[in-house]
């Protein structure tokens, strides 16, 4: 029931709530179908391994390229338009990957996909930071977990679909119809208004120092989750010596964790405070990590990578919540500030874990990752929670 004050209604927390919730599955599941229909368009182009791994990376190259413009935008238009467009745009280029039918055509497909993608991450968690404060508790992490569980959701219907042969187009087109009458159906019911200042709508905005040390937090998570995206299976495979079939073990423990970690967070994080939750997520990163690599054996690592996962749940919830809730720098332009340097760690950590596997082994990269996990611990201690 909306509540009007003459001018124009007002809408409640819970519905507001439940729209940016809608913005967050959508965002996970448009992500995961593309990533459960990776292995077709590679078939589907006629690719081998390294010509397609060149491809992948105008993905992350259109990320980063919209990170500060996505801040601009979301500050100089407001999120809830930002969001409305983004996550229209987002399911609509996933249809024109299915329709690609060269290289060129799906690099620079790719590069609008990972632009898009960020746009929509950067105003839906605008949203969920102004939908946080009318709360006045934590909820950024059970946002987030709903990301994780159409993440679930998106790669289990691409599995069905490729039982059934669906051509990826289809599938796509299918996935942007519902993404399309989900978006439509919750924006009405977004905020209006974002949080914090509204001071600056430069493009360019240099990261203030509590920005900064949010951003180190994020940097020290998300190594530690690239790693694991990229190199758990691997770890398994070539460490463990694990039969085929258990490889995707450690990946599993990892994902489970990191999903349940980010709906059970915000119960957490409202009875121990953020900067609790902050050093201890940096503990149980490190820790898990080191189980796995001092105890190089199956049950061993499952249980590190359970505690790998829950200790990264919740800490870029956390530090997406802090800075949208800066009195210094507008909303949008904070948290596009510290997914940058925070992206940074998930695209820098695979790689070097790779070039120090290749000049030592593998469970030295996997140590360098927890000291760089246990780095959140230690930068959480330098955080004002209150006010940013």
């Amino acid at each position: 029931m909306l509540i009007t004050t003459g001018k124009q209604p007002i809408v409640p927390e819970r519905l507001n709530r439940i729209a940016v919730s809608v913005f967050f599955f959508v965002a996970g599941l448009i992500f995961s179908t593309w990533a459960s229909r990776i292995p077709n368009i590679k078939t589907q182009l006629g690719l081998n391994d390294a010509a397609f791994g060149s491809v992948l990376f105008a993905l992350p190259c259109g990320l980063m390229t919209s990170l500060p413009l996505s801040g601009y935008l979301v500050t100089r238009f407001g999120s809830k338009r930002v969001v409305t467009i983004a996550s229209l745009l987002y399911p609509a280029i996933l249809v024109l990957i299915g329709l690609a039918t060269s290289v060129w055509h799906l690099v620079i497909i790719l590069f609008f996909f990972g632009l898009s993608s960020n746009m929509f991450n950067i105003s839906a968690n605008t949203q969920a930071v102004a939908v946080e404060i009318k709360y006045g508790r934590s909820i950024m992490a059970s946002f987030h977990g709903l990301w994780s569980l159409a993440g679930f959701t998106g790669a289990a219907t691409g599995a069905l679909m490729v039982y059934l042969h669906v051509q990826p187009v289809y599938h796509f087109a299918i996935i942007f119809l519902c993404a399309v009458i989900l978006v439509l159906i919750a924006r009405k019911n977004a905020p209006d208004k974002d949080s914090g200042s509204k001071s600056s709508q430069k493009l360019f905005t240099r990261p203030d120092n509590a920005i900064l040390k949010l951003g180190i937090i994020a940097f020290g998570s998300m190594v530690s989750e690239g790693a694991m995206f990229d190199w758990s299976g691997i770890y398994f495979q070539k460490v463990l010596l694990v039969p085929p079939g258990m490889v995707s073990f450690g990946f599993g423990a990892f994902m489970s964790t990191m999903a349940g970690g980010r709906f059970a967070g915000d119960a957490l994080i409202t009875k121990f405070g953020v900067k609790r939750m902050l050093q201890t997520s940096g503990i149980f990163i490190a820790s898990g990590l080191l189980v796995a690599i001092i105890f190089p054996y199956f049950y061993p690592s499952v249980l590190g990578f359970l505690m790998v996962g829950f200790g990264v749940s919740s800490v870029v919830p956390m530090v997406f919540s802090l800075a949208g809730r800066s009195t210094k720098v507008p909303p949008g332009v904070a948290i596009a500030s510290v997914s940058s340097i925070g992206f940074l760690g998930f695209f820098v950590g695979p790689p070097l874990i790779g070039f120090i596997a290749q000049a030592i082994n593998l469970r030295a990269s996997f140590g360098l990752i927890a000291l760089l996990g246990f780095g959140t611990t230690i930068m959480a201690t330098f955080v004002k929670t209150e006010h940013t």
